[in-house]
């Protein structure tokens, strides 16, 4: 599983704020946010602090990529990449 912030930090730029506002005025840590900048999953709680101060929805800050890989057909051994973005 992939988790991107990219939204979450374009909307920061858009709104002329920065990741120390989420500390001071959404209630977070600075080891959430920081967590948040190595592309880690954070809360749904997180998640809903982030979007109450932003006025924003979850889709518009992050962005979830989930890799798997299957065995189909009748030969063994044979893998195949799917990936989902949701």
């Amino acid at each position: 599983m992939t988790v991107t912030y990219k939204g979450l930090w374009k909307l920061l730029i858009e709104k002329g704020l920065q990741k120390q506002d989420l500390v001071n005025h959404a209630g977070l840590s600075s080891a959430t946010v920081a967590k948040m900048g190595r592309g880690e999953p954070v809360s749904n709680k997180v998640l809903v602090k982030i979007c109450d101060y932003l006025e924003c929805n979850v889709n518009d800050i992050i962005k979830i990529s989930i890799v798997k890989t299957e065995v189909r057909g009748q030969t063994p051994g044979k893998l195949i990449d799917t990936q989902k973005t949701y």
